[in-house]
């Protein structure tokens, strides 16, 4: 079966499309497909890779593949959350001269006052002694000659961390499929877990394309330009704890498929920028296809980022191929690519963040555009997008000016001040 415009070079897809509830009446007459559509598609594939048991201290960013839990009490035993003197309350506010029995640190033995009628200097962080049950700061007593005179009405139990408080033992404290930041690798140091198990991320490669591509270090000539996609891309991947490789590809048709075919035995993710749009020189979807990659998609009703090219490979590579200009292969990493990363590390799906328009936009081409923002904090505390217009998808610079892209719908020409769309961050 031949359609005009259709995009689905094989059976395989097509039936891989219409299996997975992607395709409805017309659908494959039409040029490109919607950004819900594609986004689906995307969804559709994400696989996880299994899990590894890395150190501790390299596991920020890392999802959690285990579960955490509490191998003592926390705290695990009654805190002085003070430096001062622990003594036992008995009810007087006229107590004023307090004998000093001794020093109790942090760290030390849990220490014992037999004589109620005296009391300990304790640190913070130390053990409550047996025979205290409450705390008075330095900055409320004056201690002279071996006494402590008590400036200050004092409370019982007052700071004390009591044994237990936060969690008891065996209490569940951070589950499998939790993003690590620093906060859980503190708790995990403290519960003692040194090596732990995490999800296992796709090799990746980041590859650029082009003649007119020279490396940073170097000098380019009038019609050259650095390979700064490679970098934001790179640096993008990092966030998620990804360590990615990276390699160029000259505009020459064997040469692409030659290493498209080294590069898809080797790796799980390759990312691409540059290629697929319908330039002479863009070799990408010709050589994907010689490669036995599958079209799950080519073209988006979107902007930036129309080209983007989706697929994967039989035995087992995805392949993003994103389009060269940098604003447009920035966009759709954040928008396709990342989400993608998140559920196939084994993170749940998470809705975007929205904010309030700051001003009317109008955009006639009927395409999803997602539009470069600024986004702040309002004195209603709510969050707002000022549009942060550049000039196209070539203009890498005016990413400085913005926080995040805003996704304002197809099938509209015109946005209000006020209104609430979504957003995708990239700060």
């Amino acid at each position: 079966m031949v359609c005009r415009h259709i995009e689905i070079q094989d059976i395989f897809s097509f039936y891989l499309l219409l299996d997975r509830g992607c395709y409805h009446k017309d659908k494959y007459f039409r040029p490109m497909i919607s950004v819900d559509e594609a986004t689906k598609i995307v969804m559709l594939t994400v696989k996880g890779y299994g899990s590894e048991s890395i150190n501790l201290s390299d596991s920020i960013g890392r999802v959690l593949m285990e579960d955490w839990y509490c191998d003592r009490d926390l705290p695990p035993y009654d805190r002085v959350t003070m430096d001062g003197i622990a003594l036992q309350y008995d009810g007087s506010k006229d107590l004023a001269d307090v004998p000093v029995a001794g020093v109790v640190a942090a760290g030390d033995p849990k220490a014992r006052l037999d004589d109620p009628s005296r009391c300990l200097e304790v640190m913070t962080g130390a053990m409550l002694p047996d025979g205290t049950d409450t705390v008075i700061r330095y900055e409320d007593i004056e201690i002279t000659d071996g006494r402590a005179k008590i400036n200050e009405a004092y409370a019982k139990y007052q700071n004390i961390h009591w044994q237990g408080e936060d969690r008891k033992q065996g209490d569940l404290l951070v589950p499998s499929g939790t993003r690590l930041s620093a906060s859980e690798i503190g708790v995990g140091a403290s519960i003692g877990k040194s090596v732990i198990q995490v999800s296992c991320l796709p090799k990746t490669i980041v590859i650029s394309t082009g003649n007119e591509l020279v490396e940073i270090d170097q000098q380019p000539k009038a019609h050259q330009i650095r390979r700064g996609n490679v970098y934001r891309i790179q640096a993008t991947l990092s966030h998620l704890g990804i360590s990615c490789d990276t390699a160029h590809i000259k505009d020459d048709q064997a040469e692409t498929i030659e290493k498209l075919r080294g590069f898809l035995k080797d790796y799980d993710l390759i990312i691409m920028s540059g290629g697929v749009s319908k330039g002479k020189f863009d070799y990408l979807p010709g050589a994907l296809a010689t490669c036995g990659v599958q079209k799950l998609f080519h073209k988006v009703a979107q902007r930036p980022g129309k080209p983007l090219w989706f697929g994967v490979h039989p035995d087992g590579a995805t392949v993003f191929a994103l389009p060269g200009n940098p604003v447009s292969s920035f966009m759709c990493l954040m928008t396709y690519g990342m989400d993608w990363l998140r559920r196939s590390s084994g993170l749940t799906p998470h809705e975007n963040p929205t904010a309030i328009l700051n001003e009317d936009v109008t955009f006639k081409p009927d395409l999803t555009y997602f539009l470069e923002v600024k986004v702040s904090i309002g004195a209603d505390a709510k969050v707002y997008a000022q549009p942060a217009r550049g000039n196209g998808s070539g203009d890498l610079a005016n990413l400085l000016n913005g926080d995040a892209f805003i996704r304002l719908p197809q099938g509209r020409e015109h946005f209000k001040k006020g209104e609430i769309f979504r957003i995708y961050n990239y700060r």
